[in-house]
């Protein structure tokens, strides 16, 4: 499976052999506490920081097919986010999990986030753009 971009993962989520439901983690880029000064100013040119979950979403890929629909649903919030950290969690004999089974494993992807391990999720910029992060 190669995705390059939020359309792929909509198709990709949408052939598997189960139907999925797709976990959505926002995070906001902040500077670390006690940060340097060089830390400060790789932070201003967007090149560092700490990025800390601020929201969390579960949707069928049916429901949000365009990323912009993503985005303008997180306006209503009122809270800012600079990434989205996405996962899929499939189901079982035909049936999508539902929004109950998804809490325990948003939790778990909040908490790998906040601890730095996110090579496991994809993640998009508010443009729907599919970014790597080191």
């Amino acid at each position: 499976m190669n995705i390059e971009s939020y359309a792929d993962l909509i198709r990709e989520a949408s052939v598997q052999p189960e139907p999925q439901r797709l976990m959505f983690v926002f995070a906001k880029a902040e500077l670390p506490r006690g940060y340097t000064e060089a830390q400060q100013q790789r932070f201003a040119n967007q090149q560092g920081g700490t990025l800390a979950p601020v929201l969390c979403v579960d949707k069928l890929p049916e429901e949000i097919e365009d990323f912009s629909v993503l985005v303008e649903e997180s306006t209503h919030t009122g809270i800012d986010w600079d990434i989205a950290f996405v996962a899929a969690l499939g189901g079982r004999g035909g049936f999508a999990p539902n929004s109950d089974e998804a809490a325990q494993p948003l939790k778990m992807m909040m908490e790998k986030i906040q601890g730095g391990m996110i090579a496991d999720f994809l993640t998009f910029n508010k443009n729907g753009e599919l970014v790597a992060l080191y």
